[in-house]
């Protein structure tokens, strides 16, 4: 049964990094939003980091720089005092896309393909 669980877990996180890295923004929130569901402690806020990113990014798909900049600050501001936290992911990297993501909402500088974030597994 705990066997079961664990395979069952990994499977979600995988559908919701696929979601994610596919820039499909609203279901990589709801994929995520599972798993939040079922953590605890700093995955926990790993998890809701990564679900405030993915809002984010669904807010500056509709234009709206102001919710997007303030979500992806509060999303970063979770994960970047937790990047040790084993989630199969590289949340170092992720911290310094999101960081220069943040950087250039805040300057409004043009974004292109390249600034969305992406969540690397680990090797």
């Amino acid at each position: 049964m705990n066997e079961e669980k664990t395979k069952s877990s990994k499977d979600a996180f995988f559908t919701a990094l696929n979601f994610f890295n596919n820039h499909e923004w609203y279901e990589a929130h709801d994929a995520f939003e599972e798993i939040w569901n079922s953590v605890d402690g700093d995955e926990r806020q790993v998890i809701q980091g990564i679900l405030q990113v993915s809002v984010s990014q669904f807010h500056l798909s509709k234009g709206n720089l102001n919710g997007a900049t303030i979500l992806l600050g509060e999303g970063l501001g979770r994960i970047k005092t937790r990047t040790n936290i084993n989630l199969g992911i590289d949340l170092e990297s992720f911290c310094k896309c999101l960081e220069d993501l943040l950087r250039k909402l805040q300057y409004k500088e043009t974004l292109n393909e390249n600034d969305k974030p992406f969540l690397k597994p680990l090797d």
